[in-house]
This record gives C-alpha cells, structure tokens and sequence, in this order.
C-alpha cells in the first residue's frame, strides 16, 4: 500500500459550515458526501479549497456494496464522475446494505435510508468480494470501504469484524476507511473489543480513519454525528495509532454543527491523540521484501509448468467461484429483505435476532427518515407546524421508503392528502399545492388517483 496518498488531518465537508471549513487553519484535507456534489456545479468552497490545494474525496452513501445485487452501473458512474471532477486520489464507500429485495427475491425494492451491517458469513463475504471487484474495475482512482456502526447483530456470524476485513482485504486488494467511532459503538451494542479488531485486521491496508461524535441512551450507543467526540473514541484512535501511522484522520459532524471554535478544539484534540499515541507506540517490524532473484534453467522450467498448472486450476476455481457466488446472492438476498423487512415494513423479526433491539433501530430508522425528509422538504414542517413529526413517523410506521428522500416526502404528503389532512383545510390547500407543484413529474397513473382529492382540498371542501 506505498502509493496510499497522505492526507493528514481533515473535516467532513457540509454546505451548512462551508464557510466554517474554509476558514480552519491546519485542515490538509476534506470529505464530501459525494451524492450531494453535482459534477457539472461543484459548490463555490469546494472550487476554492481545491485551488488552494485542499484534496476532497468523495464519500459515497448509496451504493450498497453489501447488497445482495450487484453494484448499479449508474451509481458507479456517478461516483467515478464525482471522482473525476474533484481531482481526488480514492473514493469510499461502506460496508453495508442499502435496500433488499427485487428481482432475486421477486418483492418490491425496500429502501432503508440508512446503512446497515451485512452478516459476517462465508456467503456474505464472497457476494461483498465480488461486488467490490466490480466496483474496483468501474473507478478510475482507487475504492477504500468502511466499517460501519450497528445496533444489531446478526445470528449465527462466522467471523469476527477484524477476521471479516482481513479476508476482504486478501481477496480485493480494497483498501480500508476505519472508523474508530464505529468501533467504540459496536463495543457497546455488539460487545466487541475494539482491540481485538485492530489487531486482526491489516492495519497497513488503512487508507485513512474516520472521527465522530455519538451518545448511550438506555445502553445502547447511538453514533449520531452530532455531538461532540468522546474520550472512549478518542481511546481507539490512539490504540490505532500505536499499531500504525494512518495516511489521514478525518473529523466527522453532520447535524447539530457547533461554533467554529469547538470545531477547531476537536481537531487540535485529535491532532494531540495521535502525537502522543506516536510518541509511547513500540517500534513496528521492518516488512520483509519479496526475493527478486533469478533461479536456475531447471528451477526456472519447474516454475513454468507449475505456473501452467496454476493457470488451468485459476480457471476452474473461477467457474466454481462463478456458481457459488450466484447462490450466495440468492440466500443473501432473502435474509437481507426478510430483515429490512421487519425494520422498515412491520413484518415479523426473522428467527434468531433481538426482537427489542430491532425495534430500537426501526424507530431509529423512523427518526432518521423525519430528519431528512425535513430538511429535503422544509416545507413540510413549515405547512405542518408541531404535527409534522407524529405523523410521519406514524406513516413510516406501515409505509416504507421505496425511492429515495425527495419520494418520499411527496408519498408522505400524498398520504395525508388520501386522508383529507391536515385538518385545517388552509394547510391542507397549501400541503395541496406543494404537493401537486411537485408531483408533474410523477407517473401520471398517480396524479390521476389524486386529481379529485387535490380539487376537492383547493376547492376547501
């Protein structure tokens, strides 16, 4: 991993502190969310930043490189473009689904609006493999995957986080984005040693390391970007660090932004873990090179035909990797909607897991899906006043989100229209005109249905 580009330390690039982020001294570095970068319109900061010589990765959050299908050629092309139009060294992703269901389990498309933690099995390992190899292969710069933060655990897991990793790092060549946030909270939801984690997976594959705030509520460690770090995370970083020197530290916040000050104290706080992490850190192994010296003619002749060998058992390993790797979609795929299913649509918890920290994550996955739909629709809020989020979260309740936030927002809409509410018919007249305002492009099966509601709501009847 020589060519692995230093960073240094860095901050989670928000439109909300653009301004904030350019004004920061001693930030190397930024990372954007890449589905909220345009290609063609790349936000002013960004320019800026970049003409002074501030490198910005995109961080991608919709690609589903745990999924049970393959990666989308178009969301990968999206990502590439990104990639490509902010000059950047790598890109990253998560290790995580997305949605489930479709074609392989013949179901709608459940969306979850949220990463969640693919199983630690053999099946789920060899589907995650293949898809990062597609997603390796449509790139132009190099892919990093991150460990993600879960509130449940999967029964019957075949290996540890630190086991899983090492292995997808050995099969890919896929660098890792390791979040030190993400492992103090599986700590305290899954109970696993963070220690243990490092030292099991290659920590010379480390692209570079993610920062981030959180909070415990009733035992359970929600990893909200939020709040401020704590000193339990700030612990793993220099565990981190006194196992190897990362490329680049990155401070994460994405809501409740503080002042530009605390901002600035975080980093130096971070800063100030590594240095003195560095400083007590034992002396790491010199890595033994690989020999380069030329055999003998005979040794030389026994190589040639040991690599003929090679090549016809490389061929058939394929095909039998090929077969397996398709019936591993298939269980995968079931087990992941069966899943998504109970968090996102009410079904049944599927056999072996938590069933109350399932609930815990599906009102976690409710709030989240309020939050957002809140700020990609503040008119929402605004036309609902205080009723806006009990009912939401009473529509996500029964309904999932099958289309991204922007759809969902007008389904939610639709939904409260379909029941003649709000009840006072001035908000229902507006949620009316937002709603059809935005609705032209929808098929127009939809608007048909909603034609005589939203005449009968302007019409204040």
């Amino acid at each position: 991993m020589n060519d692995t580009p230093q960073l240094g330390i860095g901050i989670g690039w928000r439109p909300e502190i653009a301004d904030t982020v350019e004004a920061l001294s001693g930030v190397d570095w930024v990372e954007a969310v890449a589905e909220n970068v345009c290609p063609g319109h790349l936000p002013d900061s960004l320019v800026r930043l970049r003409e002074r010589g501030v490198t910005v990765v995109p961080h991608g959050v919709s690609l589903g490189l745990g999924g049970a299908d393959r990666p989308d050629a178009r969301r990968l092309a999206d990502l590439a473009e990104r990639a490509e139009a902010l000059g950047s060294p790598l890109v990253t992703e998560h290790i995580a689904f997305v949605r489930a269901g479709g074609a392989l389990t013949a179901s709608p498309v459940l969306e979850a609006g949220h990463l969640l933690p693919v199983p630690r099995t053999r099946d789920a390992l060899r589907v995650l493999c293949e898809n990062i190899r597609v997603a390796q292969d449509s790139l132009p710069v190099p892919l990093a995957v991150e460990n993600i933060a879960a509130l449940i655990s999967w029964p019957d897991e075949e290996m540890s986080e630190g086991q899983f990793l090492a292995e997808l790092v050995e099969r890919t060549g896929v660098r890792l984005l390791i979040d030190v946030a993400n492992l103090h909270t599986n700590h305290v939801n899954r109970g696993e040693d963070p220690a243990k984690a490092l030292d099991e997976l290659p920590v010379e594959a480390i692209a570079y390391v993610h920062v981030a705030g959180g909070v415990e509520r009733d035992g359970v460690w929600h990893d909200t970007h939020a709040h401020p770090v704590t000193a339990p995370v700030l612990d793993v970083l220099a565990e981190l660090r006194a196992r190897v020197a990362p490329p680049g530290v990155l401070l994460e916040r994405d809501d409740d932004f503080p002042p530009a000050a605390e901002l600035a104290g975080e980093l130096t706080t971070i800063r100030e873990t590594i240095t003195a992490a560095a400083a007590v850190a034992p002396p790491r192994p010199a890595t033994a090179e690989a020999g380069t010296g030329t055999g003998t003619g005979t040794e030389a002749g026994a190589a040639t035909k040991a690599e003929a060998g090679a090549g016809a058992e490389a061929v058939r390993t394929e095909e039998r990797e090929a077969s397996g790797t398709d019936a591993a979609r298939g269980r995968l795929a079931l087990s992941e909607a069966a899943l998504l299913s109970s968090l996102v649509a009410g079904t049944p918890a599927p056999e072996g897991f938590d069933p109350r920290r399932l609930r815990v994550q599906s009102r976690a996955l409710a709030a989240k899906r309020a939050g957002v739909v809140a700020k990609v629709a503040p008119e929402l809020p605004e036309i609902l006043g205080k009723g806006f989020r009990p009912a939401f979260l009473a529509y996500a309740a029964h309904t999932p989100m099958r289309g991204g936030y922007r759809r969902d927002a007008l389904d939610f809409a639709e939904s409260l229209l379909i029941e003649r509410r709000p009840e006072d018919s001035a908000a229902r007249r507006r949620l009316t005109l937002w709603w059809r305002e935005r609705a032209a492009s929808r098929p127009p099966r939809r608007a048909t249905r909603l034609l005589r509601v939203a005449r009968a709501a302007l019409a204040g009847r």
